[in-house]
Parts: structure tokens; C-alpha cells; sequence
């Protein structure tokens, strides 16, 4: 990667740093090439102080480090996108944000998260795992799982069980993202069939 750090003044680019989970802006800090190569070398951001002419890693006194997740430099090459998984508050204040905003993951976003974490076993396929049998017995197994779901999940709405009405919906959302990544699919790509129908 072929960053510009000759825009601003010291050789410093500015990296935005955003949760890789929740999508939220987290802070903004500034890298030399020192500090870049750095954080590419530990995972863990690294910045350069301009008040204290020195590198720093973030949390090396609190412990609250930025995972690196992804680097993306911008179409010019002179800003950073991080992505990061935070351990714990992001600013010096004990906030979660530079802005003192909150930064909690949208229950929704949680289908995302699921979504990745199938993805992942149906690549590494890891024994002992619920979601490597479901892979291992194939198409048909999974297809019966969604079916099976959905007539409990009925079943409990009849009933009026809520509390096991909500667990068999998870069953089933859950078997369905299986089969639908085993079919090459994502739980977006339901969202935008649903987006289209609501034009």
C-alpha cells in the first residue's frame, strides 16, 4: 500500500476510526509511517502524538486497545478507514466515543454478525460444531431443519407462548441463514428482496 504522508505538515496522515461491529465513528487520530507500520506489525492502532512527538499505542496505559480489523486508505491515499473491535471506551473521558456518543450495537446488526460468524464455519468447517453438521449433511438436512422451525414457531403462536414463540423464531432465522449461505446467499439478500416489494 502506497500511503501519501506528504500532505500535511510532519508527514502525518489522519485515521478514522470507526467499530468494525457497530459501524460508529470512534475517534480521529494521526499516523507517521512509523506508527502505520506499527499497527500493521501488532494489530493493535497505533498513533503519532503531536504534543508528545512520539508514537502510542492506544490503551498502552488503560488497556482499552483498538483491534485492528481493516485498513482502507481513501482514494488519494493520504487518510486511513480503521476498522476496529475496541476493548472497552475508546476516549481518555471513559466515553465510547471522542464525542461522547454511545456505542452500542444495533440488535439488528446482530443478524450481520451471525451471518459472518456461518460464513466463517462454512469455510473452516471446525469439528464439534452444530453449524459443521448442518454443512456436512447438505441441502436436505437443512431444508427439513427451516420446515421444522417454522411449524414450532407456528405452533407457539397458536399456543400463545410468547417466551417460546421468540426462542423457535431464533430457531428458525437461524437454520434459514444456514441454508441460505449454504445455497450462496445472505440474510441481506432477503432485506433487499423485501426493500424491492416495499417500493
Amino acid at each position: 500500500m502506497e500511503l501519501n504522508f506528504n500532505k500535511l505538515a510532519g508527514e502525518i496522515l489522519p485515521a478514522v476510526i470507526q467499530d468494525n461491529t457497530t459501524g460508529k465513528v470512534l475517534m480521529l487520530g494521526f499516523m507517521n509511517k512509523e506508527a502505520y507500520d506499527k499497527t500493521v506489525s501488532t494489530g493493535l492502532v497505533t498513533f503519532f502524538s503531536r504534543t508528545k512527538n512520539r508514537l502510542w499505542t492506544k490503551g498502552e496505559e488503560s488497556g482499552n486497545f483498538l483491534k485492528v480489523v481493516t485498513i482502507q486508505p481513501d482514494c488519494d491515499q493520504d487518510t486511513l478507514l480503521i476498522k476496529v473491535d475496541p476493548v472497552g471506551p475508546v476516549c481518555h473521558t471513559g466515553t465510547d466515543t471522542c464525542w461522547g456518543e454511545g456505542n452500542k450495537q444495533d440488535d439488528l446488526m446482530f443478524l450481520k454478525h451471525l451471518q459472518d460468524f456461518i460464513d466463517k464455519r462454512k469455510q473452516e468447517m471446525p469439528k464439534g460444531s452444530y453449524t459443521t453438521t448442518l454443512f456436512e449433511d447438505g441441502l436436505n438436512r437443512m431444508a427439513q431443519k427451516v420446515g421444522e422451525e417454522a411449524i414450532e414457531t407456528v405452533i407457539e403462536a397458536m399456543a400463545n407462548n410468547d417466551e417460546r414463540l421468540l426462542y423457535e423464531a431464533s430457531d428458525l432465522v437461524y437454520h434459514l441463514i444456514v441454508l441460505l449461505s449454504h445455497k450462496g446467499y445472505r440474510i441481506e439478500d432477503i432485506a433487499r428482496e423485501l426493500k424491492k416489494r416495499h417500493k
